[in-house]
Order: structure tokens, then C-alpha cells, then sequence
């Protein structure tokens, strides 16, 4: 009966969300920020894939990045955890051979071009690194012969294209470590002037969809282009502490908790405030100087509404605050990510008013061990809901919306591993035409989302009521 029910809500917001994408109206930009969604549904925004050939509604975020990368006339500084869109790399490519100066910053576990992989190390790749390697294959192997040429590697690899152009690239094991927690952030720097950020990554599935689902439409994602100086001065610094002291990075180069902490920083421009900070911050200092703690201070300001759109949300603090706004009777709602939503460490849960066991403890004999800290709301929300999106898609924004005025945007996901171990960014902008950007973008999700709980979360509630539930 639950799986009938579920399946009916699908069909019927499907629907909806198909009679509502002709309905939205197209916002106006801010002249100093522009905001860009890769779901947006409004009757302009469609473009065709430039790798699957398949018309995509919402804006193309890589043209975007390509359009920022084309400005250039000095510099441009790219920190991001993975690339692999050709089409952005073939463009850093020609604004180097052009005489921009760039450096690149990855994720170690996304710097070694796939191409290099020898047979035997493909052959031991786990299955989700197998996955990527597949999927990567097919994005190269242009004429499908089951083979990689040198010619589609050096069209279709972006990061053997990087190489071949001579552009210096690191990864955050450049300091000698094994790498900080991630090396998350997602930030373009373009001439000391203009900053592109938000929650993409540079990828066919952050950004178009998968290379080998032609049903997938990519995860929703923004980006966020800033023309300011000041902006753009605070991440080019977060950029050199990463870099380092050589021009071909690497030296004296600065990762996670070796960077030195730094407290927010506000920025007026006109009718906007734009506030600043990176993670990670030291579990010695206080929770409220950290970058979660910057989150739970915009949030106590809320006095009308919070809108979130998250893909991770597991900090109990950040929980904690939004329960002290439902207490004052403010309005709370929410899209999650429905692969996270309903883990046992996700405080949707708490919101929802659920507590799920810890399954990871099963092997161990405890059945229902539940998360350390968890705190029910007494007054459980029905309005923290699940995004609407073809199979393979992920919701992976991070962002919120404060009184339909003010946006939290960024790389961090909400979470204590993003807070205290990895290279983020949270940026916090008070604007009416960006925040009108964020609203439409939530209200499109939200009146499509799912409400039910899955059936098989309501199969283990009822699995759970044999035992009592305790915390670690």
C-alpha cells in the first residue's frame, strides 16, 4: 500500500512539475551579482547539451564558467574538487597560450588524469571509481570504437588538455600531507576582479547530466558570478594560502587546518552586503567563530521565514538554531536530497520528528543505536520535503534563503566534517534581486517535492518499534 501511495505522489507531481516550469517568469539580474541555475524552468532558459546533444532547460552553467574564462586579460586562480568538462579545459587552455597566467587547485582524488590509468589499475578500481572510469570512457571515446585514441584524449580529457597546455595544477596533498578532509571549494577568480562560486562542480553530471543516462538532467546546482574587487581580493587570498610560495605551486602550500583561521568578513557595495569566510575552523575554538557558525548567526536574524535547499545536513547545532526560530513561530521549510534526507545522522530527521538506528551498527549486535545527540522536535515539520528528480540526479545545492532577502550560498554542505576538516567556502549575500533568484529556484523544487516518508523508511519505523531505541 505504502509503494501505491508513493508511486501515485510521483505521478502526480511529475505532472505538476510539468505544468509549473511554463508558468515561471524571467527575474531581472543584479548588475554586480548574477545568479544561474542549471534547473531553472522558465520559458527562455533551454539549451542543448554540448555532449549528449539533448535539449536541457535551465541555464548552461559551463558556458557560464566559459564565458568568465573568454574576460580574461591577466589571471585567472580556479579552485575546484573535480573537473572534467573539455570544453571549459580546451578554453583555460587558449587564454594560457594567449598569455593569461592560471593555476588550477583540484581535490586529490579527482588530480590524475583517468586516461593515464594503466589496465591493471583500472582492474582495481572500486566500483563507484570503476563507475566514473566508465563513465568517463564513453565521454572520450568520441568514435566509439572501444579504444582512446591520442587525438579524443587530447580533445575530450580535460585534465590531460590542462597538462598538454602546460597549465600548473596541484591537489591539496601538495603541502605533504594526504590531503585536508576535501578540498571542496568551487571558486573562479578572474583578474583580481570578479569572482564565479556556489555549489557545481566542474562536471558533465554537476552540471549537464551523466554521459551514459540520457535521463539524468544533472544535479541541481547554481553559480553565482561577483564583480568586486573586494570580493574577489578575499578569495584570491584563500587561493594563495593553498597555492603556496611557487610560481608552479606547491611550495609552503597551506591545506585544511594548516590555512590561518579567519573571521568573516563584510563587504557593502551599494544596496548589497556580501559576508565572507572559509573553513575549515579548529574544534579548539568556538563553534560560533567557525563557518557553521556564520550560518547559525544569519539564521537567528530571520524574523519571517527560512528556506533551505541542501544536500548534506547533519549538524546538530545548525538543527538546533532552526528550532529555536520554529519556537518563535517563524515559517520553515525545506528541499533535501533523498540520499541523505533519511541517513540516520541527517537532521532532517530531527525535524521530521523521526529517529532512524545507526545500520552500520547491525554487525555489531545493536539494532537500535541511535545517533549521539539526536533532539526530536516536539513539534515535528511536515514541510522539509525531498527533491522531485530523475533517477540519477542529485539535489546539491547548500543554500538557504532568509526572510526572501537574504542568501547563505557556498560549498559547505551542513555538516561538522565541512565545518572543521575541509576547504570551503560560505558566502552570505543580502540582495532583493539575487534573493528573488533563490526564491524562485526553492518554490520551484518545493511545490514539486515529495512529503510522504519512502516506504522503506516507514518499513524500518515499524521494524523499530520492537526495541528501544538508546544513544551511544
Amino acid at each position: 500500500m505504502y509503494r501505491l501511495i508513493w508511486i501515485l505522489s510521483c505521478i502526480t507531481l511529475i505532472t505538476a512539475c510539468q505544468k509549473t516550469s511554463s508558468r515561471l517568469a524571467n527575474l531581472p539580474q543584479d548588475k554586480f551579482i548574477q545568479a544561474y541555475f542549471n534547473h531553472r524552468q522558465s520559458n527562455d532558459d533551454t539549451y542543448i547539451d554540448p555532449y549528449r546533444q539533448i535539449e536541457h532547460s535551465g541555464d548552461n552553467l559551463e558556458a557560464v564558467i566559459i564565458n568568465e574564462i573568454e574576460k580574461a586579460k591577466t589571471n585567472i586562480d580556479l579552485a575546484v574538487q573535480e573537473l572534467n568538462l573539455p570544453l571549459v579545459a580546451q578554453a583555460l587552455a587558449q587564454s594560457y597560450r594567449s598569455g593569461v597566467k592560471i593555476r588550477v587547485i583540484l581535490d586529490n582524488n579527482y588530480s590524475r588524469s583517468l586516461s593515464s590509468l594503466s589496465t591493471q589499475q583500472i582492474k582495481q578500481l572500486k566500483q563507484r571509481d570503476r563507475q566514473k572510469y566508465n563513465q568517463f570512457f564513453q565521454l572520450v571515446d568520441l568514435n566509439q570504437d572501444g579504444r582512446l585514441s591520442s587525438q579524443e584524449i587530447a580533445q575530450r580529457d580535460a585534465l590531460a588538455i590542462l597538462k598538454q597546455a602546460g597549465i600548473p595544477v596541484i591537489d591539496d596533498a601538495a603541502d605533504g600531507s594526504k590531503g585536508s578532509g576535501l578540498m571542496h571549494h568551487k571558486f573562479m577568480v578572474v583578474d583580481g576582479e570578479e569572482v564565479v562560486t556556489g555549489s557545481a562542480n566542474l562536471t558533465t553530471s554537476g552540471v549537464h547530466g551523466d554521459i551514459d543516462n540520457l535521463n539524468t538532467s544533472g544535479n541541481v546546482n547554481h553559480l553565482l558570478t561577483i564583480n568586486n574587487k573586494q570580493v574577489a581580493s578575499l578569495f584570491t587570498e584563500e587561493f594563495n594560502y593553498m597555492w603556496g610560495d611557487n610560481n608552479q605551486g606547491g611550495l609552503n602550500s597551506k591545506f585544511g587546518l594548516n590555512k590561518p583561521w579567519r573571521s568573516p568578513v563584510s563587504i557593502q557595495a551599494e544596496n548589497t552586503q556580501i559576508t565572507v569566510q572559509f573553513s575549515p575552523t579548529s574544534s579548539s575554538k568556538n563553534w560560533q567563530d567557525s563557518t557553521n557558525g556564520l550560518i547559525a548567526k544569519t539564521i537567528n536574524e530571520a524574523n519571517k521565514s527560512i528556506d533551505l535547499a541542501l544536500f548534506v545536513f547533519s549538524d546538530q547545532e545548525l538543527a538546533n538554531t532552526l528550532q529555536s526560530k520554529q519556537h518563535q513561530g517563524l515559517s520553515l521549510r525545506g528541499v533535501f536530497d533523498s540520499g541523505f534526507a533519511f541517513r540516520y545522522y541527517s537532521e532532517v530527521l530531527d525535524m521530521r520528528g523521526i529517529t532512524l538506528s545507526n545500520d552500520s551498527l547491525k554487525r555489531k549486535g545493536s539494532l537500535c543505536q541511535a545517533e549521539t545527540g539526536n533532539n526530536l522536535w516536539q513539534k515535528p515539520l511536515q514541510t522539509m520535503g525531498i527533491a522531485n528528480l530523475n533517477a540519477g540526479d542529485k539535489l546539491h545545492h547548500k543554500f538557504a534563503l532568509i526572510d526572501d532577502q537574504i542568501v547563505i550560498s557556498g560549498s559547505q554542505n551542513w555538516s561538522e566534517a565541512a565545518n572543521s576538516n575541509n576547504d570551503e567556502t560560505v558566502i552570505v549575500i543580502d540582495n532583493p534581486t539575487v534573493a528573488q533568484h533563490f526564491k524562485q529556484e526553492f518554490e520551484n523544487l518545493y511545490q514539486v517535492a515529495f512529503f510522504e516518508l519512502p516506504p522503506k523508511i516507514e518499513t524500518k519505523l515499524q521494524q523499530q518499534q520492537s526495541c528501544q531505541l538508546t544513544l551511544p
